[in-house]
């Protein structure tokens, strides 16, 4: 019942915005929760982390440290052009820059499990990726946003220590207490995890609701031509690396499935409402477009002879 309901996650974040459009007053009552959901996403991605996790970091360096650069210079510039491309506002160009400057998803991992792709490296680019974040990020919305809006980088550094290294570390020490007691109860805290992020959604897209008929397509096209070119970016990157299909399609979710959330949670700190938009209208895309990428490649499963063969050949 449990994994059904965590399954079913793309199918809830759409009622749960065709909800805020409706009705947006009782989600509208929730936008303080956003930083404390955001903080307990992190803390429960940190409990469902072990000590075999972080020592598979160093085991796959070289996919690992592809699948970052991807990450953090593709997506964002990705989101640059395409805000450019569209003639966005600053508001969204900011927005979209938030969504292409932050860690991978929490999704991603489920989805690469999926999909058959590379879990250890999964885990490994999640791990590293959401700790580089808390200097990456804000540095890379400057770089590229700070001529035309103000953003207050030391603020944000500050910031996503509190949202994202704390949670996680805190997470982390949880595990190692109650060891591999946690197993039986990830699924659940899963659950509260998809929850939250809903919770999150909903909050956004109520306060954009005014603006939604006017902006909404066109935000819309920018979400789905940037999670494209993260998805596909990261699957053809990593094979023309040399990379096999199972780390070829982990980097894909990896690459183009972003830590959402925590972008949200910076535009409504930082910046204005709509500048969230980008961050939620992706939160409901990217778990769409990467459950019905996992479920096709589910259906074509990876020729293990093939991966072999393909990685000693890149050695």
């Amino acid at each position: 019942m449990v994994d059904a309901f965590n399954r079913l996650f793309p199918l809830w974040a759409v009622l749960v915005a065709a909800t805020a459009v409706l009705m947006p007053a009782p989600l509208l009552a929730l936008s303080g929760w956003v930083s404390p959901l955001l903080m307990l996403i992190m803390f429960l991605m940190g409990v469902t982390l072990s000590r075999a996790d972080f020592v598979a970091v160093f085991r796959q360096p070289r996919a690992l440290a592809l699948g970052l650069v991807l990450h953090y210079t593709l997506m964002p510039l990705a989101a640059w052009a395409i805000a450019l491309l569209l003639g966005l506002s600053p508001e969204l160009t900011t927005g979209m820059l938030l969504v292409g400057a932050v860690s991978s998803g929490t999704a991603s991992n489920v989805m690469c499990w999926i999909s058959g792709g590379n879990v250890a490296l999964a885990v490994s680019l999640a791990i590293v990726s959401t700790l580089l974040s808390a200097v990456l990020t804000p540095l890379i919305v400057w770089g590229l946003v700070g001529q035309s809006v103000s953003v207050p980088v030391s603020a944000m550094l500050t910031s996503i220590a509190k949202l994202v290294l704390l949670p996680v570390i805190l997470g982390v020490v949880v595990h190692q207490c109650v060891g591999a007691r946690i197993k039986r109860w990830e699924s659940c805290l899963a659950s509260v995890a998809v929850v939250s992020i809903l919770i999150i959604i909903g909050v956004v897209v109520a306060a954009n609701e005014s603006h939604l008929a006017q902006l909404g397509p066109l935000v819309a096209l920018a979400v789905i031509l940037h999670n494209g070119v993260g998805l596909a970016g990261g699957y053809w990157g990593g094979r023309l690396c040399g990379l096999d299909v199972s780390k070829s399609r982990t980097l894909a979710f990896e690459v183009g499935m972003q830590n959402s959330a925590l972008a949200v949670t910076l535009a409504q700190n930082f910046f204005s409402p709509m500048s969230a938009l980008p961050g939620a209208l992706f939160s409901v895309w990217h778990n769409i477009s990467g459950s019905l990428l996992a479920a096709w490649w589910k259906r074509h499963p990876i020729q293990q002879a093939a991966a072999d063969s393909a990685d000693k050949n890149a050695s």
